[in-house]
């Protein structure tokens, strides 16, 4: 019978719990289970699914009517229901189960590979765009004479925040969300960690730069857990901001290939004193005409250098630190940082 002919003749059944029989349910059952037989796909069944046991099934409308029953005709024909329903539901999963069965085995079928056909080669590989990202700043910053410094990722709270005037009571710790191991040992949060081991060996004038991963509590569209970093530092006897202001508009306009608009906007940061936020005009390079902000920059606050043993009524100087995945995102034109670290090769094949 076609599951037309099956629907018409389970609406027939009576709604009436107590005009029915024991013959009355076995045959409904028989019905029931011919009719989850017909379902070809989990869609179809799903229909069915709804029909025998929703909300306006025969089966829930005589449920809803046992408690008007006598305590006898209750259990005798709650026992028939009970029977009807655990029947009705064991089939309805065994057909689910072999319905899911057979669509994956035609999906798998469909993604066969004949391992007879010839060989297409294999694809050239090609840099991730966070590399090539780090690599064009890093270009920009050797050729102007910095040095590239490198240092631990696992980091000392002394190195991540004590030296760099961020003592345990300091609201700027809020700013970073931090992993910690124990009260001592954490991943960096940034790279200025390096900056003060570099310092810390007293060979002045110092000119680096410190690429790298760091860590912070932060996922979403424009934040990852793990990111990467380039911060630069430049001490010296006569180091000043005027330098370190043409420093950073010679960087953006070489790194973005375009005449730029940028701007430094007074800010904080407890590392240097006085400090900046640097925004460009978005319409300069993209099109939007709205400010963004790139990076941070100021001079190196006089607490930090003497943490680091350097004089500061001789020495003086300036620091700078950028987001690569922003940068990345911006020269590109990407709009979610998680492309990145999803490996989805299509996407990375865009950047070959």
């Amino acid at each position: 019978m076609t599951d037309s002919v099956l629907y018409e003749q389970l609406n027939r059944f009576s709604t009436d719990l107590p005009t029915l029989q024991g013959s009355d349910f076995e045959r409904f059952t028989s019905l029931a289970q011919s009719l989850i037989d017909t379902a070809t796909d989990t869609q179809t069944l799903q229909e069915v699914r709804v029909n025998l046991t929703g909300k306006k099934s025969h089966l829930t409308l005589w449920s809803k009517q046992l408690g008007g029953l006598s305590a006898d005709d209750k259990k005798i024909v709650g026992g028939y229901l009970h029977g009807v329903r655990t029947t009705i539901n064991e089939r309805l999963q065994t057909t689910q189960n072999t319905l899911e069965a057979k669509a994956l085995d035609a999906k798998l079928q469909a993604q066969t590979i004949d391992i007879t056909l010839p060989a297409r080669g294999q694809d050239k590989g090609n840099l991730h765009p966070v590399t090539l990202t780090a690599n064009r700043m890093q270009a920009f910053f050797r050729q102007a004479g910095f040095e590239v410094a490198i240092g631990p990722e696992v980091e000392r709270d002394y190195y991540n925040f004590e030296a760099l005037n961020i003592p345990k009571t300091h609201p700027a710790r809020a700013m970073h969300d931090t992993f910690y191991f124990d009260a001592q040992y954490l991943l960096r949060t940034h790279t200025s960690s390096v900056q003060i081991r570099t310092m810390e060996q007293g060979n002045l004038p110092i000119r680096i730069i410190c690429p790298g991963r760091v860590y912070r509590c932060d996922s979403d569209q424009t934040h990852s857990p793990m990111f990467h970093q380039l911060e630069g530092l430049y001490i010296s006897e006569k180091t000043n901001f005027a330098e370190l202001k043409g420093l950073i508009h010679e960087f953006l306009q070489a790194f973005f290939g375009k005449k730029l608009t940028i701007r430094f906007r007074p800010s904080y940061f407890p590392f240097t004193e006085p400090s900046a936020e640097v925004d460009i005009l978005a319409e300069s390079y993209a099109g939007g005409g709205k400010w963004l902000e790139v990076m941070g920059c100021g001079m190196v606050h006089p607490n930090v250098l003497e943490n680091c043993g350097i004089d500061p009524k001789k020495y003086q100087g300036f620091a700078f630190g950028m987001g690569i995945e922003r940068f990345a995102m911006l020269y590109y034109g990407v709009n979610d940082l998680r492309l990145f670290f999803q490996n989805d090769v299509r996407f990375l094949k865009q950047f070959g």
